[in-house]
Order: C-alpha cells, then sequence, then structure tokens
C-alpha cells in the first residue's frame, strides 16, 4: 500500500523555483532516500509533500497524498493539525533545537498522545515509558523526569524518535536524523529505526547528503540536484548502475576505510611532545557539585610534516586536548612542548608567540566566522595582531596569497560570511588560521558539518596544503573513514583515556582494542545493506 503518494510537486518563492516536478512514492514498511547536497531542495521537498512549509510567499503545487484520501497540498490547518504527530511523525536533525528545554521528556511525549489519542495523563504517562525503553534509553522510568539539556546528542535523538512514533504514524520523516551524531551513535540510530520500521509497519523518508547512510537505510533513492530528480532507482541500482553524472559524483565523495591512506613521510622529528596531560572540570547541578575528569594522564608526539588523527565518540576528551593545547583550558597536569618550547604554562609574550604557532579550525566556519565583518578583515586580523606584515597594502596581497592557496578568487575578499557556501566559509577559516604561519594546526571537526561532496574537496585541500608548506596536523574527529584520509598515526580516545595510539595502516588493518573495532564497524560499508 502506498503511504505517501508524491506527484508533479512544485515549490516557488517569489520568481525562483525551489523544487520543479518532484514525483515519488513511500510504501508501507518501505524506505525511499532523498539525497542531494545542501541547497539542492531535497528538505523542502518533503516539507512541502507533508504541508510543513512555511515559507513566506510560497506556492506550493502538484499533489500529495496520505494512504490515497488525504490531499496535504493546499490541507487547511485543520486537517494539517490532525495528521500531523499522528499519522506523520518527523525527526529532525538536530535535536537540541527540535525539543524544549523548559518541559520535561515526559510533557513533551505525552503531549501528542492526550491531544490525538485522548488519553488520560496516567495511561499516556505508561506509554511514554514503553516508547523510551523501545527506544533503548536507559532507566526510561527515572528519564521521563530529565530535561533535554540532562540527556547525550544520541540520547535526545532517541527521545525524538519516540515522540515520532509515540502514536504509531504511518509515516516516519527523519531529515538528517544522524547527521550530527558519532558513527557509533549514527549505526545505532540506523538499526533503531529499522527495527521500529519492522514491528510498526511504518514507511519512512529519509533525508541524507550522504548516500553512505542511505545505503545503509533506503529501499529507492530519489536523487535531487538544484530541485530536480536526477535519479530514481532502487537502491542496489544506484550502487552499481548510476546514470546521472550528480550521483557518480556522491558515491566517489563518500569517506570510505577502503581508500588509501596519505603518502609515508621521512624524517623523524617530534614537533609536539604531550606526556600526562590531566584536565578536570567541576559541574553544578541541582544535587551539588561534581568533578568531571575530561582528560587522563594522555601521552603522544606528532612528528613534524605528518598528521595525528585523534579519534573518540563526544564526551571521550578528544577536544578538551586541543582546548588545553590552545590555552582554552588550563590542564591540571602534564607538559606539551612544541619544538622543545612549553606549551601549558608560558605567560605573556611567549603565550602569544606560542598561540601564534598553533592554529586552530574549528568545526562549524559559520559560528566561528565573524559575520559582521568581510572576509578580509577576519583573515587579516592575524596579521595585525601578531604584526606578521606591515603597511595595509602588504596586508591586501597577503589575504589574496592566502586566499588563492586554499583555492578561492581574490574577489572573495570583499564578502560576508552569510555569502558563501559551507565550503567556502571552511576554506576562509583555513586561509585565516594559516595567516599566522602556524607550526601545527589543529582541525577539530573541520569537516564534520560538511556535505561528503563539500567534506571530500576539503581534505584534498589540506592534504596539498600539507605537502606543500609542511604542514602538521592534529586532526580531530569521530569518523575514522575521514581519518583514514589523512592521517599517518592514530590515537583513540575513550572517556578521557588513551585506548589505541599505532601507525594508521597498522591500526586499520588489525585494531587491537574492542572499542576501535566498534568504531570501524560503525563506518557505512562501501556496499549498500542491502547487497548483504
Amino acid at each position: 500500500m502506498t503511504v505517501l503518494g508524491v506527484k508533479d510537486l512544485s515549490v516557488r518563492i517569489g520568481s525562483r523555483t525551489i523544487v520543479d516536478g518532484v514525483s515519488f512514492d513511500v510504501d508501507r514498511e518501505k524506505t525511499v532516500g532523498i539525497v542531494g547536497e545542501s541547497g539542492s531542495g531535497k528538505t523542502m521537498t518533503v516539507l512541502a509533500a507533508t504541508g510543513l512549509l512555511d515559507a513566506p510567499g510560497a506556492r506550493v503545487s502538484g499533489s500529495s497524498t496520505l494512504a490515497g484520501d488525504i490531499e496535504l497540498v493546499g490541507a487547511a490547518p485543520k486537517v494539517l493539525r490532525s495528521v500531523h504527530g499522528a499519522r506523520v511523525g518527523f525527526v529532525f536533525q538536530d535535536p537540541g533545537t527540535s525539543l524544549n528545554p523548559l518541559l520535561t521528556l515526559e510533557r513533551q511525549i505525552t503531549e501528542s498522545l492526550q491531544t490525538h489519542r485522548n488519553m488520560t495523563r496516567r495511561a499516556a504517562t505508561e506509554r511514554a515509558v514503553e516508547l523510551l525503553d523501545a527506544v533503548g534509553l536507559p532507566d526510561p522510568q527515572t528519564r521521563l523526569h530529565a530535561y533535554p539539556h540532562q540527556l547525550s546528542g544520541g540520547q535526545r535523538q532517541r527521545v525524538m524518535i519516540a515522540i515520532a512514533l509515540a502514536c504509531d504514524p504511518e509515516l516516519l520523516i527523519a531529515d538528517e536524523p544522524t547527521t550530527a551524531l558519532d558513527v557509533t551513535t549514527q549505526a545505532q540510530i540506523i538499526e533503531l529505526v529499522r527495527a521500529l520500521q519492522r514491528d510498526f509497519g511504518t514507511a519512512v523518508v529519509w533525508i541524507s547528503h550522504d548516500l553512505g547512510v542511505i545505503g545503509q537505510v533506503a529501499d529507492e533513492v530519489t536523487v535531487i540536484r538544484d530541485g530536480v530528480a536526477v535519479e530514481q532507482a532502487p537502491i542496489m541500482e544506484v550502487f552499481d548502475h548510476p546514470r546521472d553524472d550528480y550521483t557518480r559524483d556522491l558515491l566517489a565523495a563518500r569517506p570510505v576505510l577502503e581508500r588509501s591512506g596519505p603518502p609515508p613521510v621521512d624524517g623523524d622529528e617530534t614537533l609536539l611532545d604531550v606526556a600526562g596531560l590531566d584536565v578536570t572540570f567541576t559541574t553544578s547541578s541541582p544535587v551539588g557539585r561534581s568533578t568531571v575528569h575530561a582528560v587522563k594522564d594522555v601521552s603522544f608526539r606528532i612528528r613534524r610534516g605528518t598528521t595525528l588523527g585523534l579519534v573518540g565518540e563526544s564526551g571521550s576528551g578528544k577536544s578538551t586536548v586541543a582546548a588545553a593545547l590552545t590555552g582554552l583550558v588550563a590542564p591540571d597536569a602534564g607538559t606539551a612542548t612544541l619544538s622543545g618550547d612549553d606549551v601549558l604554562h608560558v605567560k605573556g609574550k611567549g603565550a602569544r608567540e606560542i598561540r601564534r604557532r598553533i592554529g586552530m579550525v574549528f568545526q562549524d566556519p559559520f559560528s566561528s566566522l565573524n559575520p559582521r565583518v568581510r572576509v578580509d578583515t577576519s583573515i587579516a586580523e592575524p596579521l595585525l595582531v601578531h604584526k606578521l606584515v606591515d603597511g595595509k597594502d602588504a596586508r591586501r596581497r597577503r589575504v589574496g596569497e592566502l586566499l588563492d592557496l586554499v583555492g578561492l578568487p581574490a574577489e572573495f575578499a570583499q564578502r560576508y560570511p552569510h555569502e558563501l557556501s559551507g565550503g567556502q566559509r571552511q576554506r576562509v577559516s583555513i586561509a585565516r588560521a594559516l595567516a599566522a604561519e602556524p607550526e601545527l594546526l589543529i582541525l577539530d571537526e573541520a569537516t564534520a558539518s560538511l556535505d561528503v561532496s563539500v567534506q571530500a574537496r576539503v581534505l584534498e585541500l589540506l592534504s596539498r596544503l600539507q605537502s606543500e608548506l609542511t604542514l602538521t596536523y592534529l586532526l580531530i574527529g569521530h569518523d575514522l573513514a575521514v581519518i583514514r584520509q589523512l592521517s599517518h598515526e592514530v590515537l583513540v580516545m575513550r572517556r578521557g583515556e588513551v585506548v589505541e595510539n599505532r601507525p594508521a595502516d597498522e591500526l586499520f588493518a588489525s585494531p587491537e582494542q574492542e572499542y576501535t573495532r566498534e568504531l570501524l564497524a560503525a563506518v557505512p560499508p562501501v556496499r549498500p545493506r542491502a547487497a548483504v
């Protein structure tokens, strides 16, 4: 039975066509993957098809029927209210913004049950416990009284799935539900949705920019580019015989473990030497103050001109290591030297010089760049602070050189961050970090928020820069397939401790620790699930 039938759906905002004649069907117990880069129109397509699109001036045409009896395009608000939550469930990308921070989990789950099923509060609460247990949240009875901020990202996403499935909907919309999660949590969420689909017979629309993820969940795939469905086929056909060049590009851009790592680097000079690093935080809660041991006796070395991949799930302590090296947090114990110079305890002018020699590129380029200043001002700031060039003309020339180095035209210097794509903003962030001529560049999840195609181009850029400038990288990430492409050595962390620290080729060929094997197993394979 077709649960959602979309025919010739189009969306126009003003004079611009955002979605152009898209059609697809979603059958009971089946999953349709909607794939495309940011701005392709994939989310807009599904929002319009389910009646959730609320953009000023938007005009939607075509047809979208639920179970063959309810037309959602142009439906009255009363009809849509009766459908959303009851017959159509939604799981969005960021559970942190989708959940109400002021309400307990119990209130947020029971709301739809009381509204659509007319349950009593007691019955709705009992159902909420069942749902939290079904989505694998530990101690569901106690968790009912928790607030979203008291959960991890993966736990919040499980709660979102519980809310979406509360009323046993016929259709589940999953919009990039695993993009912001660790690969291990991503694998768990994928398995959870598949199990719930089998148990309840739910039809699923899964939106993603990553064909690797889609290969694990979908039966049929619709590839969208610039609002047009350029390819629609069963998952195995898309992987084995892609017809459109755009689909082939998306497949080629996937990070996979089978891709070879970087070429070996001659020389054994140690650039960064960290020994016995310890970091603790004091946190406050309603039950009192507690101490979090974020980093426990961590030691490692990075050779000049090489990349150390620092891997672990959220909360493993990997970003805290970077914060300690850049002076953002004060460690409780340990030493760190850069070419023999102290990194952790230096003060005054010496501290400024050390900060110049260690550059940082963060995960989200939009939040790391000042939205009020142009690109040239952002890139020139390190030049001014560290007095690396004299005069406006010299700064302008150096900004142009840095933009060219990261593959951006000189005219981008006059643009603001909001006028750039995500990949272009990250290139600007890299140019800004390189302006201070650092010896060590820390890349903290620097490609995690990017489309896979953009991610692939940024990784190629980083590889080229390392070769041309003999840069040394500390590459922080949770995805071992990404780490594989750049890293000469890999350090795996879990709960603040070092689990494994070995040359990359050895670690990927024969991981010694079970946790490392779990991280490797969580990476989406080259072949889709249907091939197994």
